[in-house]
């Protein structure tokens, strides 16, 4: 996606975050940015959820840029939030996709897949998290054996609270399965 195709005032912040780059960054992209831009929902967001897959100086030097509490977030009403508590599945990092191949000099946004961003959220379970992940399961629409399948197998086995997120997770799938249903 071209830069002239990202919705303002988004192609300003990431054309100012890219300008101000002195070496190339990537950025591993999750929650509400990353499902309003790829998938349409149709809620806001003033964050881009990223996990600090740089270099811990080139994460401070953005987070000063471009962080909560930066000239760009002031100016701009928006900014990076690096998420270093959030609890995602193993190999999340082979499924990647660019977000705006192209758009930029230096920044590289990369998605999470829909089932990894459904699974990033599990763990906090808030209403708004709730509400993405059964936009995500209606609009791809989910293989929910696949979603079951990736939470055993990659998160399931790094979580602190296991059994909580069994729950969670049948929870969800009970509400997708409903959802279905009344479709």
């Amino acid at each position: 996606m071209p830069s002239e195709q990202i919705p303002e005032p988004w192609a300003s912040f990431l054309s100012q975050v890219d300008d101000h780059l002195s070496e190339d960054v990537e950025l591993h992209c999750f929650g509400g940015f990353v499902i309003m831009m790829l998938y349409g929902l149709a809620r806001s967001t003033v964050d881009v959820d990223a996990l600090p897959a740089v270099k811990r100086s080139a994460w401070r030097r953005l987070a000063n840029l471009a962080g909560k509490g930066s000239e760009l977030h002031r100016r701009y009403g928006l900014y990076l939030d690096f998420v270093t508590v959030a609890t995602v599945p193993e190999d999340y990092d082979q499924r990647l996709t660019e977000m705006f191949p192209g758009a930029f000099r230096r920044l590289r946004l990369l998605a999470f897949d829909p089932y990894d961003l459904a699974l990033a959220k599990l763990e906090r379970n808030i209403q708004r998290d709730r509400d993405d992940v059964k936009y995500l399961a209606r609009t791809i629409p989910f293989d929910l054996d696949l979603l079951r399948d990736r939470y055993v197998k990659e998160l399931r086995p790094l979580l602190g609270n296991p059994e909580r997120e069994d729950l969670t997770l049948r929870l969800w799938i009970e509400a997708i399965e409903e959802d279905r249903r009344r479709q």
